[in-house]
Parts: C-alpha cells; sequence; structure tokens
C-alpha cells in the first residue's frame, strides 16, 4: 500500500482510507468515519468549505500535495485535527480523519484522554482521535507512508460504507462527502451548522 493510491478524487481517496491503519505513538486505531474536501474554485473538485478554496497558503500548503501527507489544523483555535492529501501534487484536496476504533494502545490513549471517557469514545471526534494517537500541530506535513514517521498509516479494504452530509460546515453542506462504517459505535453523531442553509439549500 502506498500514497499513489490515494491519487483520485476526494470522495474515492476517503473510502480508500475507510478501514485503514493508523498508529501514532503508542496507539494503533482503525478509521471508522472520514471527511472528503475538495479545492480552488477552478480546480477539479472546488469546495468553498475547504482550507484550501482560497488557493494556498503557509497554513493550508499541504493540502496542495503530494499526497499521503498529514495536514494538521486547530479547531476553534484549541483542538488538533489531522487531514490526509490526496490528489495529484498540486491539486488542493484531502480527507479529514473523523474517528477511529483503538486497537492497541488503549491505556496509552486512555491516559491522554483522562479516566471518564469511555473507550468507545476515544477517537470519537477529528480532536479527540489526535488528542489519543499523540498528533500535534509539529506532525503537520509529515509522511504518513514513511516507516520512520510518527504516525503511520496503512490502507486496508472495509466494507460498509455509508454516506451523507459533513459535520459542521456553513457552504457545501448538503454534500454527502462523510463517509463511515455502519454500526460502528465509534462514529461521531451529526451536527449541522447553525449558519449552513436550510437541508437541500446548499451544494
Amino acid at each position: 500500500m502506498s500514497a499513489g493510491q490515494l491519487v483520485v478524487d476526494p470522495v474515492e481517496a476517503a473510502h480508500r482510507l475507510l478501514g485503514a491503519t493508523l498508529t501514532g505513538r503508542g496507539v494503533r486505531g482503525v478509521i471508522v468515519e472520514v471527511e472528503a474536501y475538495g479545492g480552488v474554485p477552478d480546480g477539479p473538485w472546488p469546495d468553498a468549505a475547504a482550507h484550501s478554496y482560497r488557493g494556498p497558503s503557509g497554513r493550508n500548503a499541504v493540502m496542495f500535495g503530494p499526497p499521503g501527507r498529514l495536514y494538521t489544523y486547530r479547531s476553534h483555535g484549541i483542538h488538533v485535527c489531522a487531514n490526509v492529501s490526496c490528489g495529484p501534487d498540486g491539486t488542493a484536496a484531502a480527507v479529514l480523519l473523523r474517528a477511529a476504533v483503538v486497537t492497541e494502545g488503549v491505556d496509552v490513549a486512555q491516559a491522554r484522554r483522562g479516566p471518564a471517557v469511555r473507550t468507545v469514545g476515544l477517537a470519537r471526534g477529528p480532536g479527540n482521535l489526535c488528542s489519543a494517537l499523540g498528533i500535534t500541530m509539529a506532525d503537520n506535513g509529515i509522511d504518513l507512508f514513511d516507516a520512520d514517521s510518527p504516525v503511520r498509516l496503512a490502507l486496508n479494504a472495509a466494507d460498509g460504507a455509508v454516506a451523507g452530509p459533513r459535520v459542521g460546515v456553513s457552504q457545501a453542506a448538503d454534500r454527502p462527502w462523510r463517509l463511515w462504517l455502519a454500526g460502528r459505535p465509534e462514529v461521531s453523531a451529526y451536527r449541522r451548522s447553525p449558519r449552513a442553509p436550510a437541508p437541500g439549500a446548499s451544494d
């Protein structure tokens, strides 16, 4: 498995990331929920909800490739979130890692998240996933397919994908670009942004 398998449109990349194994600093998990994002208005996948929509910057440069790199950012200035760049080098696209089931290092993840968090919720939600796996802003740009990287990714086939609208975005809110594995309790709850148009009024 290699980053070359992610050189596809962002929704297909999201499908390929479902079921992937993510390993980070003593914790291993299987990805059960993801969210696809495109890029600039004149690109192949224009996406007003994407950080890359207005073009490359110091913040979002990793979204423009090469594929298989970790793009990290802070949500609300607090929680670190992790994305995987995809698509051809120079073309913006990424997949947000929304949830995982922790399969190894549960005690390490528990120590990072706190004793009150149930095992099923250790990596539920993008910020919690990064916390459980020890992913930080310093990991921005690392190659997830490099055996020496502190965070690594291995693609695996997964069945039972379900699609629905993305969480918390006010633009392009109705696109069914959030994917998850059916029946997994680790999948986060859907929350539509209060700033989004009424359902059916956004692309």
